[in-house]
């Protein structure tokens, strides 16, 4: 497979709500493989599929030190988040060379569709957890600057569009 082209943000498929994946065929994993792709190259933590502008609730995560742990998932969810808050300065190859420190929760525990069709739950920490709330936020039509205050958004927006 290949890497793919993030489309820029304001394009309007980042502001729109990703369908859901019925089932996981060919083509799914194909995406999936080329999302792979796509997080290594840039080089990221994870990747939504509305980034790369295909409009389905497909996402994939690797925060491990080594790489090559990439979790592959359709249609995620969360079903429990941490009162405990972590900050981490995050950014978007949808937005090149802003980023912003955004708190969320440290830990969540997610549902989703596995690359084998089946539906897991599993528990996300650190950064593996940030980068999952990052990526559904993308699926829901938000980008991470969506989590600031008016004048921080604005803030970081102009600076955007000064560095393009």
């Amino acid at each position: 497979m290949t890497a793919r082209p993030c489309i820029s943000w304001p394009d309007k498929r980042l502001q729109t709500v990703a369908a859901a994946v019925n089932a996981i065929t060919d083509e799914i994993h194909g995406i999936w493989t080329d999302m792979i792709d796509t997080m290594e190259a840039m080089p990221g933590v994870g990747l939504a599929a509305p980034q790369i502008g295909v409009l389905l609730r497909l996402a994939v995560v690797d925060a491990s030190e080594s790489r090559g742990q990439s979790i592959r998932m359709a249609n995620p969810e969360i079903l429990h988040a941490s009162i405990e808050l972590r900050p981490h300065d995050e950014g978007s190859p949808n937005l090149p060379g802003v980023w912003a420190p955004v708190k969320r929760p440290r830990a969540v525990t997610v549902q989703f569709m596995n690359a084998d069709g089946v539906l897991e739950q599993r528990d996300f920490v650190g950064l593996w957890a940030t980068s999952v709330q990052h990526q559904i936020d993308h699926l829901n039509g938000k980008m991470y600057f969506d989590n600031l205050s008016k004048v921080k958004r604005d803030m970081l927006l102009r600076k955007a569009r000064k560095r393009a």
